[in-house]
């Protein structure tokens, strides 16, 4: 099973490299009145980095939450 997931993260942070790669305009981006022209791909891969970094903590969250509720995974037989 760790070998699918690996596959499975090289494959998207791949085909993210590829769009950033082949996308390097320069684009407005306003977000609550702050505006800014940055490249495409540089927004892709900052988006890309945020989005893994809170993924990554809120799975942390939610896996600390129930290791500390003590509730125990039901077998199934």
């Amino acid at each position: 099973m760790r070998w699918i997931h690996l596959a499975i993260v090289v494959l998207l942070a791949t085909a993210a490299l590829i769009f950033v790669v082949q996308n390097l305009e320069v684009v407005t981006m306003s977000f609550l009145g702050f505006s800014a022209r940055v490249p495409l791909a540089l927004l892709a891969a900052g988006i890309y980095v945020a989005g893994a970094a809170t993924g990554g903590s809120l799975l942390a969250l939610v896996r600390r939450s129930y290791e500390r509720s003590g509730i125990r995974p039901a077998r199934l037989s």
